[in-house]
């Protein structure tokens, strides 16, 4: 895959329990008292008929999730099938927001459960408290997650089991009179009224199966995922069938099914007969991890989709940045934050349809999407296929209909309500965009100016075509030759303020006709302006203050540097002062740029350095190497984090990785050894580079590292470039990165090896 991916943490025994503890929710314990007054003792019929047709989901989902076993589940399938359009809009949203709600249900039952043993407690902060533990959980790593669900879900399966054991066993358990009152297996006298009600219980209870989704949703973060993803998916739901149908047989075996119809408790009033005292408390235990493992579940889930929709660009882009951990940290955050408004604004019973409704349209559409991609990519690498296909597909979207049938009316209203709101926010969204990107954005490109200071306007050819290369990138760009004569050596000016003049009309300059007439080739405005006075850079800088749109300006490199004269050469001063992006250029190669080495390390100089070269690379058909140094100790795992962490920036910057963009990541002593080492190994006509934190000091131009290899490479052009940031920010940013690095304890080689901002 193009974008960065999750780290692969999950083991088998973690992902059954994902699947697993993540289904056995509060249905179970709240459901069966409901289930049984609608179906009596055929309710257990109608649970394993809900098993056995979840297996054709889960074989599909096996099929799917190890073909893309990438975070995402149904979007990521819906995405690969049909296309980034409404439809994979909707059914990633409805998969996020079913998550959601379902999680800040789960909250709210945990704070009722734990009253139960802490009447104390109030049930809004007591929820809120839960989801920012998770939250955290979620943060520091998908491993808590999986490690807290398989002590959570051991202990819960360890109580349903004794459960199961003991109802079997205790002389006030299980009985086959009570099962089957006067031998009735069907409560109703008709056939078409048994068969009714048994759907319809089939209905209420389905959607206690689907645990195994999350493991889909959270494929990307599964080791070994061609074998995990299906033996974990196979084994939850199994293991979910198994307990189900035994868990009822208990209770409708202990307590008839007359007396426990529409019972809240009818696991604790079960356990009550044949085990008092402790069995209810026991069950009432249970209840609590039940609560706890499906909020976890639900809220892994939804983060996984909000990441996936940010990052193929349908939500904001935000949401797809990776924290310290490599997990989605911001949209944790803000998924987290929607569970907690959930949880106390008390709307979580109507808000609970969208589980309900929002289900059946994305289990309807993911199943479907295994044919067209069948049909779409039959040389698919596909790890695991499904069985006798296409028969479960046709069962899966069969079964759809039969819970859409059997389902209340209101969830399938709000449902399609719900559907019909993110269909407008869908389409006024793209409008806004068109809107923006025809209207106002264009407005602004057309004030943007690249400045090009030269001394002599016949030396810096160079420096006017790599300016023109730039603005034909950039749309309705323009590029100024800036000609600065000092005041004093016969120049006729005019007084202007601050020491600077501006020249007189006859005083202007003409450029070469070669620099013309590729402007003109390349369709980019070019025009030349010339001022006097005291400075190059307060000439530059005045100038700057005067035209606000100069988005760049680009000057040639003033020769090897003295760190004690630094200060006073106009290139420091413009760097310290301008109030806009700086470029220097360098001009080793001649000809047409083939290849283009950027050394990335994160900041906002380097950042601006991607961009850039992506610019140049556009307009001259050029490939980009981008590029990371690791110390020599670094391990496999590092080293594949790190070119990761590049995948994310490039992501961010660009909006996606360009087929023209490489990832290059290598040990090294220092970033100069391994610059040049780079440099040596593969022939590079352009490297454009981003200031380091040195450039505040005063010392140097563009940091230590940067001015070292700009008068080290030889027959390759450099571009070093420095970001526009206040002051302060450059200030507070240095300080932070300073004592991250004594944090960390990072050695200094023998020569400079500061990473790039």
């Amino acid at each position: 895959m193009a974008s960065r991916k999750l780290k692969r943490q999950l083991n088998l025994a973690q992902i059954v329990m994902l699947g697993t503890a993540g289904a056995i929710g509060a249905e179970i314990f709240v459901l069966t008292g409901h289930a049984a007054g609608m179906a009596g003792p055929a309710m257990v019929l109608a649970i394993i008929i809900g098993g056995v047709l979840s297996y054709s989901i889960a074989l599909n989902y096996s099929e799917l999730a190890t073909a893309y076993p990438v975070t995402g589940g149904a979007l990521t399938y819906v995405r690969e099938a049909w296309g980034n359009n409404l439809l994979s809009y909707l059914v990633g949203s409805l998969d996020c927001l079913s998550s959601t709600f379902y999680a800040g249900l789960s909250a709210v039952g945990f704070a009722y459960s734990v009253k139960v043993f802490l009447p104390f407690l109030p049930v809004i902060p007591t929820a809120i408290g839960i989801v920012v533990l998770f939250i955290v959980l979620n943060i520091l790593g998908v491993g808590n997650i999986g490690n807290t669900q398989i002590v959570l879900g051991s202990v819960l399966l360890v109580i349903l089991v004794a459960y199961i054991i003991l109802g079997f066993t205790l002389p006030a358990g299980f009985d086959w009179n009570t099962f089957l009152p006067d031998g009735k297996f069907f409560i109703y006298d008709g056939f078409a009224q048994n068969i009714k009600a048994l759907f319809t219980t089939t209905s209420l209870i389905y959607v206690a199966f689907i645990g195994f989704e999350v493991i889909a949703d959270d494929a990307e973060e599964i080791r070994n995922p061609s074998k995990n993803i299906p033996n974990g998916i196979m084994i939850s739901l199994t293991l979910c069938l198994i307990l189900y149908p035994l868990i009822s047989m208990v209770t409708l075996g202990t307590i008839p099914w007359i007396e426990l119809a529409g019972s809240d408790t009818a696991l604790s009033d079960a356990s009550s007969r044949f085990l008092p005292g402790i069995g209810p408390m026991a069950l009432a235990a249970a209840g609590i991890l039940a609560t706890i493992t499906t909020l976890n579940s639900a809220m892994l889930s939804a983060t996984r989709e909000a990441f996936t929709m940010s990052r193929n660009g349908m939500w904001p882009r935000i949401l797809s940045r990776l924290g310290r951990f490599r997990t989605p940290s911001i949209a944790t955050l803000v998924v987290g934050g929607i569970i907690c408004a959930i949880a106390a604004i008390g709307v979580v019973d109507f808000l609970s349809y969208i589980s309900a409704s929002g289900y059946l349209f994305v289990l309807f559409f993911s199943n479907l999407a295994l044919v067209r991609l069948r049909k779409r990519y039959p040389n698919l690498q596909r790890p695991y296929k499904t069985p006798l296909y296409p028969a479960p597909v046709f069962i899966a979207m069969g079964t759809c209909f039969l819970i859409v049938a059997s389902t209340d009316w209101r969830a399938l209203t709000f449902g399609a309500g719900l559907l019909a709101v993110l269909s407008a926010v869908y389409y006024l969204s793209r409008m806004g965009k068109h809107y923006y990107g025809r209207y106002i954005k264009t407005g602004d490109k057309l004030k943007n100016r690249i400045l090009v200071p030269v001394a002599n306007p016949k030396t810096g050819a160079a420096l006017v075509h790599m300016a023109a290369i730039l603005a034909q990138a950039i749309e309705d760009t323009s590029v100024c030759v800036f000609h600065v004569k000092l005041a004093g050596a016969g120049v006729n000016s005019i007084p202007h303020g601050n020491g600077v003049q501006t020249v007189q009309e006859n005083d202007r300059f003409s450029l070469p006709e070669q620099i013309v007439r590729e402007a003109r080739e390349r369709n980019v405005p070019l025009y030349t302006k010339g001022r006097a006075g005291s400075g190059i850079s307060e000439v530059i800088l005045d100038e700057l203050e005067t035209q606000k749109n100069i988005k760049l300006v680009l000057a040639g490199w003033p020769g090897p540097v003295d760190p004690e004269t630094a200060a006073e050469n106009p290139i420091r001063n413009l760097i310290e002062k301008a109030q806009t992006n700086i470029a220097v250029f360098y001009p080793h190669h001649k000809g047409r740029i083939q290849h283009i080495l950027v050394p990335l390390g994160g900041g906002p100089h380097s950042r601006l350095a991607l961009r850039l070269a992506y610019e140049v690379a556009e307009e001259e058909n050029a490939r980009v190497i981008v590029f990371r140094e690791a110390p020599e100790n670094t391990d496999d795992e590092e080293l594949e984090d790190a070119a990761l962490f590049l995948q994310e920036i490039v992501n961010q910057e660009l909006g996606l990785m360009p087929a023209r963009i490489t990832i290059h990541t290598a040990r090294s002593g220092s970033v100069t050894d391994a610059v040049l080492e780079e440099i040596g190994r593969q022939k590079y006509d352009l490297l454009v580079m981003g200031a380091s934190e040195e450039y505040g000091l005063g010392t140097r131009l563009f940091g230590s590292v940067d001015d070292w290899i700009i008068e080290h490479v030889r027959d390759c052009s450099v571009l070093l470039v420095r970001q526009h940031e206040s002051v302060m920010i450059h200030w507070i940013r240095r300080y932070l990165k300073k004592l991250w690095k004594e944090y960390q304890l990072i050695p200094n080689g023998n020569n400079p090896s500061n990473h790039h901002s």
